[in-house]
């Protein structure tokens, strides 16, 4: 490796950048607080490398993780949760702003790529990777690279239907998107915080914790929440056969999805025996932001 790289995370409430050395050793993090608007967001990124720059006497690479895709189609960015992006060319914008050449990528493919460079998923052919925190989405690395599809939405399994649905989860809750029965609605952390406590519920973080103390409900809740998991990580091993599958985002740190997932994904898969591995991520909330500077293979 030849070359440093900086990776971008722009999520909805902060940036984060990080700089790798030529090894790959992370040798700067910074975070600030989202901006509100498109042009503020723009000025925002471009302070934060020209000042990590400076900072550390180096020029890099550039690559950002957003929470949406650049669509083939226009250029512009669609399906941001981060809506002040939707419908800029956001890609053209920063470079045009950095003056070189800015590669930008949905967070969840920068988390599967973080993950498969040199995380819990490194070594493996073919990787899916999954987020579960605040909303749910997913990635795909093949080889190194990330599978984006012919329209860019490849790996985003969070708006795919639970599948092998029992009565009371049909039509299922209606998903920001517009359609019901997202896997979002069912496997995002809010979505079982409402599951145990409900509608005005946001914080599953302390159900394992109720479970293990004897709480009916909680233990009920974790059930239908792995049950569910399992269902729609089948219908993945169904159709890719992934070597292994990575979990991120906050719910990840639930240690009974280790064990209680390799048990359950077989009862669904089209296979006489599943042994995809399921493991827990090696970078944590650092993984976006690292599969960002990673878009930049090795020179």
């Amino acid at each position: 490796m030849t070359q440093n790289r900086i990776g971008i995370d722009l999520g909805g409430t902060k940036i984060e950048i990080a700089v790798l050395d030529p090894n790959g050793h992370e040798i700067l993090r910074h975070r600030i607080p989202t901006p509100r608007g498109y042009p503020d967001t723009l000025a925002a990124i471009t302070r934060l490398v020209r000042e990590s720059e400076a900072k550390l006497g180096i020029t890099a690479t550039v690559g950002i993780g957003i929470p949406g895709v650049i669509s083939p189609a226009t250029g512009l960015v669609k399906n941001a949760s981060s809506i002040a992006l939707n419908g800029h060319r956001f890609d053209h914008d920063i470079s045009q702003a950095l003056e070189r050449e800015v590669r930008v990528e949905n967070d969840a493919n920068c988390f599967a790529l973080s993950e498969a460079t040199d995380g819990a998923a490194a070594g493996y052919g073919l990787v899916f990777g999954v987020i579960l925190g605040t909303g749910c989405g997913g990635g795909i690395v093949i080889g190194g690279t990330v599978h984006r599809g012919l329209h860019r939405v490849a790996g985003e399994w969070g708006h795919t239907p639970l599948p092998w649905p029992t009565g009371n989860e049909i039509p299922g809750p209606l998903c920001w998107c517009g359609k019901h029965g997202c896997l979002e609605t069912y496997l995002a952390g809010p979505s079982l915080a409402r599951d145990c406590d409900g509608p005005d519920a946001r914080d599953a973080s302390g159900l394992p914790a109720r479970a293990a103390a004897g709480e009916v409900a909680a233990a009920a809740a974790l059930d239908r929440h792995v049950d569910r998991l399992a269902r729609g990580l089948a219908v993945i091993v169904n159709i890719l056969d992934p070597d292994v599958i990575v979990l991120g985002g906050g719910l990840s740190n639930m240690t009974h999805l280790y064990t209680e997932l390799p048990r359950r994904i077989p009862k669904h898969a089209f296979s006489d025996t599943i042994a995809t591995p399921v493991v827990r991520n090696m970078h944590g909330d650092s993984s976006g932001v690292r599969g960002a500077a990673w878009l930049w293979p090795a020179a």
